[in-house]
């Protein structure tokens, strides 16, 4: 079935090394300020260590260092999306949360093709085109593969014989976007 103009997608968008990026609000379990990350040894570099976040101990992810992009210090506006994942949430780390954004459907074009040529791009879903900027628009799953998911998973300990929460299918927009200022 093809979209039609009044197709809306909502999106979570926030910001990194100055670029906007979005990923769909239904991946977003919430946004959350900075807080104390305790390191995890022997994780990959982008892994920036756990959280407790209400009980619940979360993995955070480095969004910049995943992109290759410079690392940039903490500051007020630094925020954890927290995201689920397949049966896991993870956090990832973020310059700031800027929005949630409620875009046209067609507005969303594939990437270029020298774009979706280098091979390591598939983690990009498309770019949405609005009237004074694009936002990349990420596809969490690629961007955290399944194979680093599980060595998430694995620097996580289980927490009194629970399992992870699985993921949550709706998130109500309001609640979403009440976290962001």
């Amino acid at each position: 079935m093809a979209a039609n103009s009044t197709d809306l997608e909502q999106l979570v968008v926030f910001r990194l090394a100055g670029g906007s990026y979005g990923v769909k609000i239904v991946k977003v379990n919430g946004i959350e300020r900075m807080q104390e990350i305790v390191k995890v040894p022997k994780t990959a570099d982008y892994v920036e260590g756990i959280i407790n976040l209400r009980g619940k101990v979360i993995p955070v992810v480095n969004l910049r260092k995943i992109f290759s992009l410079p690392e940039a210090e903490t500051t007020r506006d630094t925020r954890i999306v927290v995201v689920s994942m397949k049966d896991q949430r993870i956090g990832c780390l973020v310059d700031a949360v800027t929005e949630v954004l409620r875009i046209p459907v067609d507005s969303v074009e594939p990437p270029a093709p020298m774009v979706a040529a280098r091979g390591n791009s598939n983690y990009l879903r498309g770019v949405a085109k609005l009237a004074n900027r694009m936002i990349l628009l990420l596809d969490l799953d690629k961007v955290l593969a399944l194979e680093d998911a599980l060595m998430l998973a694995e620097a996580v300990p289980v927490q009194n014989g629970e399992s992870p929460e699985p993921p949550i299918e709706e998130v109500d927009a309001l609640a979403v976007a009440g976290t962001i200022q």
